[in-house]
């Protein structure tokens, strides 16, 4: 058993290793104007410098060096403060994007224990084989070559030994320098130390998870099955667990081997323009997009039959991204707007989405919309990235308090990665001519009058059920309102997220009980079996008010 005040000491010992290699690597300016200061100068004549070639280096490429120095959770760390471009300066986020999660690994005795206590039996009663040679290992897990009873060939995910506590106490020491820095830093405003630890303990509890990353991976199979563009390899559901996941081998080129692809003879351009359609249709059909891919997680497959028509192969599933349907809508429309070089739509959206407070002069945020984009359009289109346009239009937006979601961070992070890698593949690739006709056509189909009424169809039980109480609620409203007695019940956190306009939402009310007040119309119209011409033995004009009934309550729904 631990000594109650061990962990203190513990703490205390980490901290001081910090501020040693902060200092040697010329990093201390960071904490200037912060309690830990005056500690730090006290101690800079007792700590060796950095090499002068090292001191010579970038404050980005310094603080890289500083984070593989201290260890595996604080290279996930920078590498998760990379996708906060809102947050970290350019330079810096570029080089922290150069941090590589490969550390070294651990005994592959003890990993074999960790897997039979893992699923609960013997390696031999799980595998014919079991390779104890790590074919890969990183910060949070390691990767075993195995085979199973009936001959599949398969690799086994294996979290590390005590990585769980290694991370709580990292993640403590975070949490504690973000509330110096919050309470001291002249600009913790805008550093935002918490909310930034607060992502990071977020991110690395979902990749300590393996069986999450196993439904993620089930999830994104289901969405590509028998797709000529995205392979994702199965799980066997069988031989995974929390701490242990198995899945199908595949084989295949990292993305970013030009000199492989050429030798394989892969058609780069159709590879590239595929790797960005893809990306969009997880976004904007799917709504569950691979967030963490980068070369290492996006192979390519090397089947001669697919030179032409070559066909992504996906990894790594510990990170996947999620919009609400709203951001969704939202997001797609401003990528339209950019399109079309819309500025005012641009405006528009981000505050009709509550992105901004509707305070905020809309005629101002289009002229900051177009100071931003409208340099981008002078340039050649292969030129032209739409996560760099993205990012300065948030950036642009904070200065008339833009309240952005983690998600739309890390969709900006993505799309980052999916540019670099589609570029990288093809220079000349003109993202703009691939993405908007999968917009578009995602746009279509998502918005039809068919897919309405299907959602429609799904909540009619739902209307049914409530619409005997419907005349009842709407006199009482509207009594309400005749008589000023109206009154708004609202929770603190429907407060924080209550930034649409009033006048919206009179309307969708309006809409709404309008809507409901002709189906129950209708229900009493076809109840009393009121005459006139029939259609399929319905009266005409109870089809026609239960139609208006629900076309308004759907203009409602879709107004949301």
């Amino acid at each position: 058993m631990m000594w109650p005040g061990m962990k203190t000491v513990r703490a205390a010992l980490r901290a001081n290793k910090i501020g040693r290699v902060l200092i040697r690597y010329r990093l201390d300016a960071l904490l200037d104007g912060t309690p830990a200061e005056p500690w730090l100068k006290l101690a800079r004549p007792f700590v060796p410098r950095a090499r002068d070639d090292i001191a010579a280096l970038s404050r980005g490429a310094r603080l890289r060096m500083v984070l593989q120095e201290l260890g595996p959770i604080f290279v996930k760390f920078g590498q998760i403060l990379s996708t906060r471009r809102d947050l970290v300066p350019p330079d810096v986020a570029e080089e922290l994007t150069l941090l590589q999660d490969r550390v070294k690994p651990f005994a592959g005795d003890t990993a074999l224990q960790i897997v039979e206590k893992a699923l609960g039996m013997p390696i031999d009663a799980a595998f014919a084989s079991f390779d104890t040679t790590p074919l890969a290992s990183a910060s949070i897990a390691q990767v075993h070559a195995a085979t199973l009873h009936d001959g599949r060939q398969v690799v086994v995910k294996v979290l590390r030994p005590e990585i769980e506590a290694q991370i709580a106490g990292d993640i403590a020491l975070l949490k504690s320098g973000a509330a110096l820095v919050d309470y001291a830093h002249p600009s913790a405003d805008k550093i935002r130390p918490k909310e930034i630890v607060a992502e990071i303990e977020t991110t690395l509890a979902a990749e300590l998870d393996l069986q999450r990353e196993g439904a993620n991976a089930s999830v994104m199979r289901r969405f590509w099955k028998d797709s000529p563009d995205l392979y994702v390899p199965e799980i066997i559901w069988t031989h995974t667990a929390e701490r242990a996941l198995t899945m199908e081998r595949v084989h295949g080129i990292p993305s970013d081997d030009v000199a492989a692809l050429d030798a394989a003879g892969i058609d780069r351009k159709a590879l590239a323009a595929k790797g960005v359609r893809v990306f969009y249709t997880q976004v904007f059909r799917d709504n569950f997009f691979h967030a963490d891919a980068h070369a290492g997680n996006i192979w390519v497959d090397p089947d001669p039959a697919r030179k032409t028509n070559p066909r992504f192969i996906a990894l790594d599933f510990g990170i996947v991204g999620q919009l609400s349907q709203q951001d969704q809508y939202y997001l797609a429309e401003n990528f339209m707007a950019i399109f079309n070089k819309d500025y005012r739509r641009i405006a528009e959206l981000h505050v009709e989405a509550g992105w901004m407070p509707a305070h905020v002069r809309i005629d101002e945020l289009e002229a900051a919309a177009r100071a931003v984009c409208e340099p981008y359009f002078t340039r050649p289109l292969s030129e032209i990235s739409l996560a760099q346009v993205l990012i300065k239009l948030f950036r642009t937006a904070q200065r008339y308090e833009l309240t952005l979601q983690p998600q739309l961070i890390l969709l900006q992070k993505t799309l980052l990665n999916i540019e670099g890698v589609g570029r990288q593949l093809d220079p000349q690739l003109d993202i703009w001519a691939v993405a908007k006709p999968v917009l578009e056509r995602i746009l279509i189909e998502r918005y039809s009058p068919k897919r309405a009424f299907e959602e429609l169809r799904k909540r009619l039980p739902e209307i049914l059920t409530h619409a005997p109480d419907m005349p009842r609620l709407v006199h009482s409203w509207l009594k309400q309102q005749v008589e000023g007695q109206h009154e708004l019940a609202m929770r603190s956190k429907d407060l924080a997220d209550l930034n649409v306009t009033l006048q919206r939402l009179q309307r969708r009310v309006v809409t709404a009980i309008a809507g409901a007040g002709l189906l129950v119309v209708a229900a009493v119209l076809h109840a009393f079996g009121v005459g006139g011409p029939v259609l399929f033995h319905v009266p005409l004009w109870t089809w026609f008010t239960g139609a208006l009934g629900s076309l308004a309550l759907l203009s409602a729904w879709l107004r949301r």
